[in-house]
């Protein structure tokens, strides 16, 4: 067994034992003992191979409560859709100009947010900005005339998720700072969500397991049968 850390000496918690939500969140605050702010994640166990196109989950959900991070927003328009997304508050915002500085390998924003007719342009950063989860996609409100909104979204506490190859969708519901009233709030909006977007070829039990952290804490496991009948 790995010697275990000077940290990890101090946590409280028995790895194995399924916990309540709110008992899950309290033990996660009490163990987030950083100098910083940690995020506070969880992780969901999905019944679904995303290999197959009509297993995958993905969208876009609100947290009530805000992520407690500056997200920075780049936009690709032109005309008076540029000058909307900078009245919105988007951090960068160009055409063929944040095309050559995206190329040459400076991202200065966590999403992307791009008009229709700037999509050819767009298209040909995919290698760059796919790998990086940031393409501007329709499903996702993320290719859109309303700049103006999808810049607020994305400063307003909305947040992507999407299931990775094992069938486990991680995502940040807020810091370890939030009151716990807020930071279920959020979980419970993130789950809603998900358990929503599920797949037509879903088969059997969908919502297998769920685990809260902090950044740098332990895992707490959740009860599954007191988050949702999926």
């Amino acid at each position: 067994m790995a010697k275990l850390t000077k940290k990890q000496k101090t946590w409280t918690i028995d790895s194995e034992k399924l916990h309540g939500v709110d008992e899950a969140i309290a033990l996660v605050k009490a163990n987030a003992t950083s100098k910083f702010d940690e995020t506070v994640e969880v992780a969901l166990n999905l019944g679904v191979d995303p290999r197959h196109a009509d297993q995958m989950v993905r969208g876009v959900v609100t947290l009530p409560k805000g992520t407690g991070k500056t997200v920075r927003v780049g936009v690709f328009a032109k005309g008076a859709k540029a000058d909307e997304a900078r009245e919105a508050g988007a951090d960068v915002v160009g055409a063929e100009d944040l095309l050559e500085i995206v190329q040459g390998g400076k991202i200065e924003f966590d999403r992307c947010i791009a008009t229709p007719d700037m999509m050819g342009l767009v298209g040909r950063l995919g290698k760059v900005l796919g790998p990086k989860g940031l393409m501007p996609n329709p499903k996702l409100g993320t290719v859109t005339m309303n700049v103006a909104q999808a810049v607020k979204d994305a400063k307003g506490g909305q947040i992507e998720y999407r299931v990775e190859k094992a069938g486990i969708i991680h995502s940040g519901i807020g810091k370890a700072s939030f009151p716990a009233e807020d930071l279920r709030a959020n979980f419970d909006a993130l789950v809603d969500a998900i358990v929503k977007a599920k797949p037509s070829g879903a088969k059997g039990k969908y919502l297998k397991k769920v685990a809260l952290s902090s950044t740098m804490g332990p895992g707490v496991k959740v009860d599954v049968a007191e988050v949702a009948t999926a």
